[in-house]
């Protein structure tokens, strides 16, 4: 309740903040630079101009009097430290925190409703049973969703298809926490957890036994998939303008990244003092713990709804007040509606998309092939679920002070280097982190000692927090960056096929491995070998495809540009 009525305080000490710039711009304006123009009689007079703080501040007249070169004399009004570190005007600031908050509010759920997936089915099924989840649950579970929402995207606007979607998640969740979990004695199996010995199947027996906990995973998979690609996404790109989006989006991903850090305060504090009010029972303070984060997550969801309302009137604002810009001509278009069928079919006559969906493959199975076999030994190490739950958001937290650190210097990479370097550092780094990882799972004994176990546990921490740091600073931006020189209507229906079911198809066959690898070794950490093998040969295939793919993003861009100059 405390972190809820922080966000709610930042967001309303924001919008007030933002109306103190605006009323400073707006004194600042009120005193219009002047031009003094010769003429050719000698005398001068004054034109009154008007300027942003981003304008130029030299101006080039052309077929000018013969009196001589015009030579524009102002002062362009000073601008704030925010506005220049985040490059957003006075009067923007409402709509930029808005959208912000915004997508804080949706990865700060993400992370909560990841870390309580990954306690419930770990501590409960086994790690090993995770792979069995995303292939025979989580696959299916998203391309229904992919047809559902493809077919009512079709017949409803946007803003009902935004709340038709965000709806049932948290009626899910809230009747998981209230309803369901107290219940779950008596809704699961009495036999409890079966062991690796008992069966040849038990992880995959494991996961019907505990189904409620199965559920709640697969559907916080597909919150994963659906939040910020989706939801916060759809919106950002419907109501930012082109001019505003090349400054907005990347103060977005600074600001929405820091959410990891307060969901990882959140867990370890719900934890700790869950454990502290029952110290007697285990059992209870979990439950007690999964109590407090369902109401935080609920009340993070109704900011989420509130906030897109907003941003949504913000947005008609401008439409009233600017009925002639470019992005209210496009808002009148009618919308190209196309079957989920023949997107596909569009979609696989093009080798450039395919690079880039190849990309997105690759990283979804090195991560598979790397933190199925982490959170496997994490297990061993916290056998306790608020112990892993506390250590969980503790990682979590990590990730986000890492990704904001990553994402600083990532821009100055890819600003200075280019693309091509900066997509192939995210498949350079995996691969030189998970050496250490690999060498010290396979060679360390981490069965028989307990300080090696806890030594594993630590290595695979940091492989795993600095892959996530790179993957969201470098990896995401510069496939976004990949969709640029497409045309329009590759550019949204390669997207909603990539990112949704290519991220899906990747972590399904990584899972699909490590099944037969838990079949024939008995535990995916008497596996590591094999899995070192495939990982070693996926970051290969994944640098070799980047370099391809960065061959044809010059082409077209230089291609692009030479059209442009013609243009001209």
């Amino acid at each position: 309740l405390r972190i809820l009525l922080h966000i709610c305080a930042f967001s309303l000490y924001s919008a007030k903040f933002a109306s103190s710039l605006i009323q400073s711009d707006t004194n600042e304006k009120s005193r219009s630079p002047s031009l003094k123009i010769p003429k050719n009689d000698g005398k001068s007079e004054k034109i009154l101009i008007e300027s942003s703080p981003l304008e130029k501040k030299s101006l080039e007249f052309r077929g000018g009097s013969k009196a001589g070169e015009i030579v524009p004399s102002f002062s362009s009004p000073k601008r704030n430290f925010l506005s220049h570190f985040l490059n957003v005007e006075a009067h923007e600031f409402p709509k930029f925190m808005t959208m912000a908050v915004m997508m804080f509010s949706i990865i700060y759920i993400f992370t909560l409703t990841r870390d309580t997936k990954d306690t419930l089915v770990v501590t409960n099924c086994g790690a090993e049973s995770i792979a069995f989840l995303k292939v025979y649950g989580v696959v299916p579970a998203a391309a229904l969703f992919m047809l559902m929402y493809n077919f009512c995207s079709n017949h409803v606007s946007s803003r009902l298809l935004f709340h038709m979607t965000i709806l049932p998640f948290f009626l899910f969740y809230g009747v998981f926490g209230l309803v369901l979990y107290p219940l779950r004695d008596r809704l699961h199996h009495p036999g409890g957890a079966l062991k690796a010995e008992d069966h040849p199947l038990a992880y995959l027996i494991n996961c019907g036994r505990f189904w409620m906990f199965s559920l709640y995973y697969i559907v916080s998979e597909l919150w994963g998939s659906a939040g910020i690609p989706l939801l916060f996404w759809t919106c950002a790109n419907e109501v930012t303008p082109i001019k505003q989006a090349k400054r907005f989006y990347i103060g977005f991903g600074l600001l929405g990244n820091l959410a990891p850090v307060a969901s990882g305060l959140t867990m370890v504090y719900v934890a700790k003092k869950s454990k502290l009010f029952n110290s007697s029972s285990n059992e209870m303070a979990f439950a007690n713990s999964i109590k407090v984060l369902t109401l935080v997550l609920l009340g993070a969801g109704v900011i989420t709804v509130a906030l897109y309302e907003y941003v949504h009137k913000l947005y008609q604002k401008e439409l009233k007040d600017d009925p002639l810009s470019e992005h209210a001509t496009l808002a009148r278009q009618p919308k190209e509606k196309m079957g989920l069928l023949e997107s596909f079919k569009f979609l696989s006559k093009s080798k450039y998309l395919g690079h880039i969906g190849l990309m997105v493959l690759s990283y979804g199975l090195c991560m598979e092939f790397t933190e199925l076999m982490w959170k496997a030994i994490v297990r061993k190490a916290f056998s306790e679920k608020n112990e892993y739950m506390a250590f969980m958001g503790r990682y979590s937290q990590t990730v986000g002070y890492a990704t904001t650190m990553v994402m600083l210097l990532g821009t100055q990479l890819v600003h200075r280097f280019g693309w091509e370097l900066g997509a192939l550092m995210t498949p350079l780094m995996m691969g030189l982190l998970a050496i250490p990882f690999f060498c010290y799972t396979i060679f360390g004994n981490v069965e028989a000692s307990r300080a090696a176990l806890m030594k594993a546990v630590y290595i695979g921490a940091v492989q795993n927090i600095l892959s996530k740091a790179t993957k969201y600073a470098l990896f995401d931006p510069t496939k976004e960056m990949a969709y640029i020189p497409l045309d329009q209507a590759s550019k949204v229906k390669g997207k909603a096929a990539i990112d949704v079911l290519g991220a899906r198809l990747g972590k399904s066959m990584g899972a699909f491995a490590q099944q037969a690898i838990v079949l024939l070794s008995g535990s995916v950490i008497n596996g590591a070998p094999s899995l070192a093998v495939l990982f070693v040969l996926v970051i290969g295939m994944w640098s070799s495809n980047v370099v391809s793919l960065g061959r044809e993003f010059r082409q077209k861009n230089r291609g692009g540009q030479q059209r442009r100059e013609v243009k001209g």
